[in-house]
């Protein structure tokens, strides 16, 4: 990256922080103000951040659940590289009732990056859609991506009710070594 390119992405990362902050303090007396400032921010931001994530939050907490989700398709085509933004659209999707559209969106995220997050979103998707062997493999990728003693107990469960009984036996076991506790059944 040359000098002037740096320059400009400093400028435009500083610029998007300033709005954030200001749509921060704005938050509280005007939240159409405090949006339009984050929109701002959003638009400033070189790359995907937390600016991102605020956006469609405060879409959701307006209990506008397409408007978050447009949003987040838009985030999305514009950083279509980042496993965050298709973290977020799977979220938006989820949050919309749109599952099936959520595991493509958390699929895609874990094609770009193994992450722990969008295999737990994944897994839990599949479960209710009593995909419950697919949903084992995600809390089985979820573990290995970090996502401890919680992907190993879900990813148990799921195995037993998809009737593979010796690898939920093998998962129970290893939540009992990391956990250090007795398994019970809840």
């Amino acid at each position: 990256m040359n000098a002037v390119v740096r320059l400009w992405h400093g400028a435009r990362t500083r610029a998007a922080g300033w709005a954030a902050r200001y749509a921060a303090r704005l938050a509280l007396r005007d939240r159409q103000a405090a949006e339009r400032w984050l929109r701002r921010a959003a638009g400033l931001a070189p790359g995907f951040s937390f600016v991102h994530r605020d956006l469609v939050a405060a879409r959701r907490r307006a209990d506008d659940r397409l408007g978050a989700l447009e949003i987040a398709r838009r985030i999305t085509r514009r950083f279509d590289r980042s496993a965050d933004a298709w973290v977020l659209l799977g979220e938006a999707y989820n949050g919309a009732f749109r599952p099936d559209d959520a595991i493509v969106a958390f699929e895609r995220a874990l094609a770009i990056e193994e992450r722990s997050d969008a295999a737990m979103a994944a897994g839990e998707l599949y479960a209710r859609k009593s995909d419950y062997a697919t949903a084992g493999a995600r809390y089985a990728r979820a573990y290995a991506a970090g996502g401890g003693p919680d992907a190993l107990r879900a990813n148990a469960k799921v195995l037993r009710i998809a009737g593979d009984i010796a690898a939920a036996q093998q998962a129970q076991e290893m939540w009992e070594r990391e956990t250090g506790t007795r398994w019970t059944d809840e």
